[in-house]
């Protein structure tokens, strides 16, 4: 399993795409499960609406 994961490209999400769909794109291309997808994704919102507020997510280092 380890050496799979090694040997898989590197996945770059579409630039497009907002934030929150980037990071789930990513997700799901590595098979997270639903669940975990949602609590990433909520982690994430809980963060930027913490520190950031309106400030961009690029600029919350």
């Amino acid at each position: 399993m380890e050496s799979q994961k090694k040997n898989k490209p590197k996945f770059h999400p579409n630039p497009k795409l907002k934030l929150m769909d980037q990071v789930r794109e990513v997700l799901r291309y590595h098979h997270y499960a639903y669940r975990t997808e949602q609590t990433y994704c909520r982690w994430i919102l809980r963060y930027i609406h913490h520190f950031g507020g309106k400030t961009h997510p690029n600029r919350l280092g």
